[in-house]
């Protein structure tokens, strides 16, 4: 049953089921991998540097090549680039089987995170194309979305589960029957892209190098910060290399005469609130989980085991809060839903900025407050940003939206990461801290939070003034 346009939700399950199946992909696909590191470096005799490529090379490949192959898509068609993703990326975890060597290993990483440029951001562009109405597409990322949540959250669980009676290959090669699953969904459920919704402009290939160069580098630059820290060179340059390249990006799109990337359409309302809000939204949630990750673990003692227990509140929310999103934007509006979240995003981090170290019940409302303004925004920034947008723009629309979440994720970590590496003197790694370093943990740690909660404050207060709703060419 292939379809345009439905009415209906349940129109329209069996391509719903195969855009589900692509972003549980792009949940899964780390934290399932992540608990079978120690197994891959022992058994590919694998180094530090080549274990952080194992998973860094996906998300940077991944991230830098976002808004190029969502331009792409815009062109030669939404569906048709979700397709040959697909391919790809069965194709890649495939052959994670006959990967004998660190370096073959990153090299598949990197081809599974060309098949996540090319699929993930089609996922929201084409859910979005499915229905006409707001109220349908917000329903339909709240279902994609809770799939790929789940995911993320049973991720290192059945992880530690098939590591426990199977090679650690198993857990790539699972990206085989869900990308066959998402292809089917795709193939049969959903109509080939109207010539009318795309557009024929010339690839600006100078753009795309600038664009790629600019998202490669500022992710790449925050790992800088955290694992060699503010005292060294090495991540300044980094720094210095993304304000560069972000300034000749700039310039290079208020100048071509076909660019990659229409600055005039960010500046529009919906698409620079909407795209705030995300950056507020993945700034405040990276740097909430990993300091109390850290805080749990390195300050107070608590065992790995005991830490994923602590951090259920998180889980609980992001999965059950689903059904109280619709509800929710029904009742205020997309706008309102989208500023209101995401100061509820805010004040979960101000919470632990200012209360953390009181004790774990006040980390548990931190960590409420922040999934559930996460939840929601999730969902309603990338619908906003899309209304913003013209049909023939939506899936790089859709390439923003999740570069802004990549970027500011990084960069939450690599803030808080930094401070903590300035104020902490000795190895954060070891037990038995003394009382002086107990003191420089808290402070770092309350710096690092009110630093993102300003952060974070002032990207949903700028958003906020920009909430006027222009609609889209």
């Amino acid at each position: 049953m292939i379809i345009a346009h439905s009415p209906r939700l349940r129109d329209a399950w069996i391509a719903l089921a195969g855009l589900s199946a692509v972003f549980l992909f792009e949940m899964l696909d780390n934290s399932i991998l992540n608990v079978a590191l120690p197994t891959i470096g022992r058994e590919l005799r694998a180094s530090t540097t080549q274990l952080q490529w194992v998973t860094g090379a996906y998300g940077v490949v991944f991230g830098g090549l976002m808004l190029l192959l969502g331009a792409l898509a815009d062109r030669s068609g939404r569906r048709r680039m979700m397709l040959v993703g697909l391919v790809l990326l069965a194709v890649a975890s495939l052959a994670t089987a006959f990967v004998t060597t660190a370096e073959q290993l990153i090299a598949v990483r990197i081809a599974m995170g060309v098949a996540a440029a090319m699929t993930t951001p089609g996922s929201m562009a084409l859910a979005f194309r499915l229905f006409r109405d707001d109220g349908l597409r917000v329903r339909a990322f709240n279902l994609i979305s809770t799939v790929g949540l789940v995911g993320l959250a049973i991720g290192p669980t059945a992880g530690g589960f098939v590591l426990a009676f199977a090679p650690w290959q198993v857990l790539l090669l699972v990206n085989v029957p869900i990308a066959i699953l998402a292809f089917i969904g795709i193939r049969t459920g959903i109509a080939a892209d109207d010539p009318a919704e795309l557009h024929r402009d010339p690839v600006d290939v100078a753009g795309a190098v600038l664009g790629t160069a600019t998202i490669a580098l500022a992710l790449v630059a925050p790992t800088f910060f955290v694992e060699q820290g503010a005292r060294a060179w090495q991540p300044w340059a980094a720094t210095a290399a993304v304000v560069v390249a972000i300034v000749l990006f700039i310039v290079r799109e208020r100048t071509a005469r076909y660019p990659l990337l229409d600055l005039k359409l960010i500046a529009r309302p919906l698409v620079s609130s909407g795209l705030a809000y995300k950056a507020a939204a993945g700034l405040a949630t990276a740097g909430l989980g990993y300091l109390v990750t850290l805080q749990l673990q390195l300050d107070w003692g608590w065992s790995p085991a005991l830490t994923a227990i602590g951090l259920l509140p998180q889980v609980v929310v992001l999965i059950a809060g689903g059904a109280l999103v619709t509800p929710f934007v029904q009742r205020v509006g997309l706008e309102n839903s989208a500023w209101m979240s995401s100061a509820m995003v805010v004040l979960g981090l101000a919470v632990y900025a200012g209360l953390g170290r009181l004790g774990y019940g006040w980390i548990a409302l931190a960590l409420v407050l922040v999934s559930a303004g996460m939840r929601v925004v999730g969902v309603v920034a990338g619908t906003n940003v899309l209304r913003g947008l013209p049909a023939n723009r939506s899936t790089i629309g859709a390439a923003l939206v999740d570069t802004a979440s990549q970027v500011t994720t990084g960069v939450g970590i690599a803030v808080s990461g930094t401070i903590l590496a300035a104020l902490f003197t000795g190895s954060i790694a070891v037990s038995n801290w003394t009382a002086q370093q107990t003191a420089q943990f808290e402070t770092a740690t309350t710096l690092a939070a009110t630093v993102l909660t300003v952060t974070a404050a002032a990207l949903v207060t700028w958003a906020f003034t920009r909430r006027e709703t222009h609609p889209a060419d």
